[in-house]
């Protein structure tokens, strides 16, 4: 099996953080993949994210693809039979777990996948923490960065910002470049100081004056902030594998974006993050952002109200469309989640009601054949999902808050796609849908449109 060492030889990027890891590291691999064709040390990009929305493929990608079925299947039993045969070696009890669970399982598999691709420079997303995490396992990474920090996953991190910033920086290690965005006071001072304990000095970049000019291709303005941070990674990646000319990443701030780093930030996709997308046959317009806290509500709530704001050729005036909302959280506190985006919606559109419909699903992709294979969810009251329990009460919720709505309920996300549609069909004007909350949910959403027909 491979030593921890080992994976030195992937030049690792190791990204922690609370909101915008995901984002972050797309953006990375994005600017990295436009100096494949001039650079003979980059040939291979991995890849390593999580949750995965459509297919559990998704998690490991090189060269910003999904590995394929085959080379997938390869890998899992090539994990599975050295992990087999190390139990048999060490006459294993029948009792005694011979498996790390799932996402180490997957940690490990996308490890060594890599390097027996002869993956070049790897992207390796922390899954919760950074400290304690199974991607933690990297030794000696050439670049580390945390996103922005908020308070999530309390019961494994803590209830406060410093605490879950100091799970987070433990990442950093020495020798490796540090980067950051600008976090709350707490939170900067105990990454300041875990990076002094690790003998590094941490950058914190601010907003990279060049976006502002630029269409991302994760077009909400937070994504600037997430962008400005992987310009400062890529940069410092590159030049770790050999390429000079490019600025200097603790003050590329300060200097123009290189031609092929525009071109990355513009070509950058990430489905289900800020995404927009067209039905050609029933007049719907999907905005679709997976949000889980109560900071990444209001964060999404902020991009759905811009997109209200941009009248699009069919629909000049923006208080004719109808807007509807797909929604549902089911394992955090799914009321002030929907309480929040009404609030934040509420303020940013004035007078203008947030919605003229809403819909409250489960994550069950599909009203009869139930949750595609890679969208089961395991951590997720059975009883409670059959008998709608969560989505009665969000109707409820939503009553309270706007009366004039009514809010329907549904046992399945192809149910309420449909009944979006629905309504669109009776419509002159474009209508929007905003798609938010669980990535559960998301991911189902995504599956739904791209396989039931209009």
């Amino acid at each position: 099996m491979h030593q921890p060492t080992d994976f030195d030889r992937l030049k690792p990027i190791h990204i922690a953080g609370t909101k915008g890891k995901g984002s972050t590291s797309a953006f990375i691999s994005s600017i990295l993949s436009q100096y494949i064709p001039t650079c003979s040390n980059l040939r291979k990009i991995g890849l390593y994210t999580s949750p995965h929305l459509k297919s559990v493929r998704e998690r490991i990608q090189i060269n910003n693809e999904p590995l394929s079925e085959a080379v997938f299947a390869k890998y899992f039993f090539e994990i599975w039979d050295r992990l087999e045969e190390a139990a048999r070696k060490r006459n294993a009890a029948s009792d005694e777990p011979t498996k790390p669970v799932y996402f180490r399982y997957l940690t490990l598999m996308a490890l060594h996948a890599y390097l027996r691709e002869g993956v070049d420079v790897a992207i390796m997303e922390c899954g919760i923490g950074g400290e304690y995490d199974s991607t933690n396992i990297l030794v000696s990474p050439s670049v580390t960065a945390i996103t922005n920090l908020g308070i999530d996953h309390t019961a494994m991190l803590g209830n406060t910002i410093d605490e879950i910033a100091w799970h987070k920086s433990g990442i950093f290690k020495p020798g490796a470049t540090a980067f950051t965005v600008p976090q709350a006071e707490p939170a900067i001072r105990v990454l300041k100081q875990r990076a002094t304990e690790r003998e590094l000095d941490l950058t914190v970049v601010e907003r990279h004056p060049d976006l502002d000019h630029l269409r991302l291709g994760l077009a909400a303005d937070f994504q600037k902030t997430n962008a400005s941070l992987a310009i400062s990674v890529a940069a410092a990646s590159l030049r770790s594998i050999g390429v000079d000319d490019v600025p200097d990443p603790r003050t590329i701030t300060n200097s123009k974006l290189p031609p092929k780093f525009k071109q990355g930030l513009e070509q950058v996709s990430w489905p289900g993050r800020c995404e927009t997308r067209r039905d050609p046959l029933s007049k719907i317009v999907w905005h679709i952002d997976g949000a889980h806290t109560l900071e990444s509500i209001e964060v999404a709530g902020r991009w759905f109200a811009e997109q209200v704001r941009v009248p699009t050729s069919q629909a000049r005036a923006s208080q004719k469309r109808k807007r509807i909302l797909l929604f549902n959280q089911q394992t955090r506190d799914a009321n002030a989640l929907a309480k929040a985006l009404h609030t934040t919606l509420a303020a940013a559109l004035g007078n203008e009601k947030p919605f003229t419909h809403v819909a409250f699903s489960t994550n069950v992709t599909f009203a009869d054949a139930g949750y595609k294979a890679d969208l089961v969810s395991v951590n997720t009251n059975a009883d409670e999902v059959q008998k709608l329990v969560v989505q009665r009460k969000l109707a409820e919720t939503w009553a309270d808050i706007d009366p004039s709505i009514e809010a329907k309920v549904f046992a399945s996300i192809e149910e309420a796609v449909c009944w979006c549609r629905a309504i669109a069909k009776e419509e002159e004007e474009e209508v929007m849908v905003f798609v938010t909350g669980s990535l559960h949910l998301v991911g189902g959403a995504l599956e739904v449109l791209d396989s039931v027909e209009p």
